[in-house]
């Protein structure tokens, strides 16, 4: 297969719908071999068939059910994909949730645990199950997806979210630090709001006229394709990107209460 990343292997967690989907259709169209993973496997052989009809060539995105929480399963997970295909070049750290019940006054201590340990905690473990690998070839690219609200903070999405996406930046800095000489690359992707499934767990759920001027899937789809296709020497530490209508910068806390 030809393209910018023909003979490349991307692992996507988060990879059944959302930006993690839309990312693992671009790497295929780019010419990687990918691998979703999810907790849902259902969902996932669904999102398989998805990539396809969206122009993902055939036979170039898999599925490998995984929740990042659990950590044994995290290490078995990557160590399977690198012993069927090799390898792993591309890691898209995209597993997130959060709960609707997420305010200082409303979040319990095992919802906050639940929340940090997906978004944070998943994303270093997949790192770490990757990493000996990139550092033995020389190269390798992290893409974490953060988040807006890890840039700059509301109260539109609580604490536990805001410290797990603000943490995962300072994740990324980190790995670039260590890793930079060895020839590896990471980039803390922000983006403001998406219109992709998750915001049906916000307090009140945006309108339909509000997703639509909202990013969407797509455009964070593209935006992983281009710093994974970036020449091997080029880093971007840091991306944020947002809707030209964005609601964090104009709503305040009442923004943040309603949805």
């Amino acid at each position: 297969m030809s393209g910018a990343l023909s003979g490349q292997v991307a692992w996507i967690t988060g990879g059944g719908s959302g930006i993690g989907l839309a990312g693992a259709i671009e790497l295929a169209r780019a010419g990687a071999q990918v691998v979703i993973s999810g907790r849902d496997a259902a969902k996932l052989q669904a999102a398989v068939v998805q990539a396809t009809l969206q122009g993902a060539p055939d036979g170039t995105v898999s599925a490998v059910a995984l929740d990042v929480a659990d950590r044994a399963a995290v290490a078995r997970v990557a160590d399977d994909i690198q012993q069927r295909l090799g390898r792993v070049d591309i890691l898209v750290n995209s597993a997130g949730i959060n709960v609707r019940q997420r305010a200082w006054e409303q979040v319990t201590p095992e919802a906050f645990d639940q929340v940090t340990t997906v978004n944070l905690n998943g994303a270093a473990w997949c790192t770490m199950a990757v990493l000996p690998g990139m550092r033995a070839r020389g190269q390798g690219t992290v893409i974490n997806v953060s988040s807006f609200a890890g840039w700059h903070y509301s109260a539109l999405t609580g604490p536990a979210y805001t410290a797990s996406k603000a943490a995962m930046r300072a994740l990324t800095a980190d790995f670039n630090i260590e890793n930079g000489r060895h020839g590896l690359r990471a980039t803390a992707l922000c983006p403001g709001e998406v219109a992709t499934p998750i915001l049906k767990s916000r307090p009140v759920e945006p309108s339909d006229a509000e997703k639509a001027r909202m990013l969407q899937e797509d455009d964070l789809g593209r935006t992983i394709g281009f710093i994974a296709t970036l020449p091997p020497h080029v880093c971007i530490n840091e991306l944020v990107i947002s809707p030209v209508w964005n609601r964090i910068y104009v709503g305040g806390e009442e923004f943040g209460r309603r949805g």
